[in-house]
């Protein structure tokens, strides 16, 4: 199946699912004052910056397996920078 968008906002809502859960596996695990956008805004800003045609299994997956502790530390550094960033 191939999937195609016109848009970040049109993808950010096809996998906010994805997002979702990941949100809840951080708040089980203790790091509830991490959102859903510093998850996306980390792997944007880490992870996708030079990647090209991701597939959305990919991005799924990136989500899903995202390292906790690495993304606890980049947010500490880099929340006082400013919280409110949002790359949609």
């Amino acid at each position: 199946m191939d999937f195609t968008f016109n848009s970040k906002e049109e993808l950010y809502q096809m996998i906010e699912p994805a997002l979702d859960a990941k949100k809840s596996e951080l708040d089980r695990l203790g790091y509830r004052y991490i959102h859903k956008n510093d998850v996306w805004n980390y792997l944007i800003l880490t992870k996708w910056t030079k990647a090209h045609n991701l597939e959305l299994s990919d991005i799924v997956s990136d989500i899903l397996n995202c390292d906790n502790k690495l993304l606890d530390k980049y947010l500490k550094d880099n929340l006082t920078k400013d919280r409110n960033i949002e790359i949609i």
